[in-house]
């Protein structure tokens, strides 16, 4: 999970690609480096730890017109200078950034490259070395970048330059994000929009298994077989303000407030003139006959899914299974006979997800995915998609994602069978309200992550039905960011092993939203401050007790845990800002995980 950037053009290219990188960093920040062709000559500069690391030591006298940028986290390679791209073949002719996991690196290396001299520990290395093997053997520069394609086995973004060729910037892609920017007199790569926004919004999808040739004028798109691909591009509907903080101290802080817009949002985009749901017929069909639905996720959007699954069966009556994506691709469960796939995914990019999504369609299942992000991959080739409209998540625990997903999920469900009546946008207004009136309490939630968070080594969240599952995400909301080890459980599972594991001042957080298990989780409460448990409770306001440390007024029970969300993201975000912790970047974490 890395960022690249590429620009050509007729600007000095260092400040285009760092600040590029910049916009990259939640995708990667164990390492940066930037690579610029200057008087045919490739100067590469690269540094272990952040883009602000990396701008330290970058000779500010090196100007050129042609580069490429890359911030790394590590899959091959401890993190530090030596492994950090860019990287270069023996004689300095090729430097490439790469994205992605060769797979088969050892055997290519033992194939070909037996005689070389590597400077790295990276798989990257092999496929540049590679790259000059093929030409020193009488190969054009197109063909061997090709051939080298062919032998590759993995996941691959690729962004390479020519020291001989001051006038083209090279590029390929497998399995791994990768766009082209059209500019007016200039070109570029990245992996994610956002780092080209501010310079263009127009780009071009790039497909597995195609390479490209790109100058300050053109962008040209082959297969790897070398046939050339008529594509036009698309314009992208991002507001560059919205990649800013603005006034907030941290992406995250800005992504928890925006989220009472990000369901009216939603509820805008899925209405029609007369102010009622609107969701392509074609979608509803396919999930009404179906005989189950199979939700696909990975880390946040698996708990939406684990909610979503709630909606489908209480409000639609449609059997539904969430499945970790990882876990479903090397060990598939008993398929009934007409399922309908849903892919649950932030991004759009999710390496784990489109391994699922590659082999259901090969067995001919239909598919939906529910992303963030136009023209991802995931959204590109499931049969249909519902977008987010959550706007650009930069830090990479999600907030404004989680509730899209849950709120497009709640939408999707009453469109195919509203079973139990339920009036969705009139509930999900009232829960935007709650939210809002729930952020206005911040320092209510700062003082309690002092109180409860601030010197514990571990935490425990615990809820049964519907809050369980909030209770899973409010549990890796607070390990990702504070490092707090943090498990969520279900409540009434304690007494059969966990709570082993209270001791004195222990913090356990309970969430009741739900009537019918308000009083199973209070006895559960009472059992874990017996034991030393120092205790805080989540509730909503129609079963609140006196005591209970934060009251969420009344929603519809099955949207509740949607408008509880909200303290559980400050309390995680307080106890991170607290311990001093890096809150948008996480350490080993990355936002896109584009590798399994």
């Amino acid at each position: 999970m890395c960022g690249i950037v590429g620009y050509i053009g007729f600007e000095d290219v260092k400040e285009i690609i760092l600040q590029g990188l910049e916009k990259l960093e939640y995708r990667g920040y164990d390492s940066a480096g930037i690579a610029v062709l200057h008087d045919n000559e490739v100067y590469v500069c690269k540094e272990k730890g952040r883009i602000a690391d990396l701008r330290q030591h970058i000779d500010k006298s090196v100007t050129g017109n042609i580069g490429i940028g890359h911030t790394r986290w590590a899959t091959h390679g401890t993190p530090n200078q030596i492994n950090s791209h860019p990287h270069q073949s023996s004689s300095k002719r090729f430097t490439l950034v790469h994205n992605g996991i060769i797979e088969n690196e050892e055997e290519l290396r033992q194939k070909y490259l037996s005689d070389t001299e590597f400077q790295s520990d990276t798989d990257t290395e092999v496929i540049v070395q590679l790259i000059e093997k093929f030409v020193n053997e009488g190969e054009e520069v197109e063909l061997a970048i090709r051939h080298t394609m062919s032998r590759l086995s993995g996941s691959y973004a690729l962004a390479i330059i020519d020291k001989q060729d001051m006038n083209t910037l090279y590029a390929a892609k497998n399995k791994t994000p990768l766009l082209a920017g059209k500019g007016e007199g200039f070109n570029m790569l990245a992996s994610d929009a956002m780092a080209m926004i501010n310079h263009t919004n127009l780009f071009y999808e790039i497909e597995d298994k195609e390479f490209l040739k790109i100058t300050k004028d053109d962008i040209e798109i082959y297969t790897i077989y070398g046939n050339k691909v008529n594509r036009q591009p698309y314009k992208a509907d991002i507001d560059a303000s919205d990649t800013e903080k603005g006034p907030y101290a941290h992406y995250m802080m800005k992504e928890i407030e925006e989220q009472p817009f990000v369901i009216r949002k939603i509820m805008s985009e899925y209405s029609n003139k007369c102010g009622n749901m609107n969701i392509s017929t074609e979608i509803l069909q396919d999930i009404r006959n179906c005989d189950k639905i199979y939700i696909i996720a990975c880390g946040t959007s698996y708990h939406a899914g684990l909610v979503g699954k709630q909606f489908f069966e209480k409000i639609a009556h449609k059997p539904a299974e969430v499945i970790i994506a990882s876990e479903f691709i090397y060990n598939m469960p008993l398929i009934t006979e007409k399922p309908l796939f849903m892919f649950v995914t932030q991004s759009g990019e999710t390496a784990d997800c489109r391994a699922v999504l590659v082999k259901v369609k090969e067995m001919g299942y239909k598919t939906l995915t529910l992303t963030n992000v136009k023209g991802s991959t995931l959204s590109r080739e499931a049969d249909h998609t519902l977008l987010l409209y959550a706007g650009p998540e930069i830090a990479v625990a999600s907030t404004k994602a989680y509730t899209a997903q849950i709120t497009v999920l709640a939408i999707l469900a009453a469109m195919v069978d509203n079973k139990i009546g339920i009036d969705v946008f009139k509930e999900l207004s009232k829960i935007a309200y709650i939210m809002e009136t729930l952020c206005n309490d911040r320092e209510k939630y700062k003082k309690l992550a002092e109180e409860y968070l601030l010197k514990t080594r571990n935490c425990f969240y615990i809820g049964r039905s519907m809050d369980y599952f909030l209770c899973l995400e409010a549990a890796l909301k607070l390990k990702e960011i504070s490092y707090i080890q943090t498990e969520g459980f279900a409540a009434g599972e304690l007494k059969h092993g966990t709570i082993a594991l209270i001791e004195k001042d222990t913090p356990v957080i309970a969430v009741i939203t739900q009537e019918n298990i308000n009083l199973n989780t209070r006895s559960n409460i009472k059992e874990v401050k017996a034991r030393g448990a120092k205790t805080m409770v989540i509730s909503m306001r129609r079963i609140s007790q006196e005591k209970d440390n934060i009251v969420v007024d009344d929603a519809h029970e099955l949207l509740s845990p949607l408008a509880a969300i909200i303290p559980v993201q400050y309390l995680a975000y307080y106890a991170a800002l607290l311990r001093g912790c890096d809150i948008d970047k996480p350490r080993n974490l990355a936002k896109s995980v584009t590798v399994e």
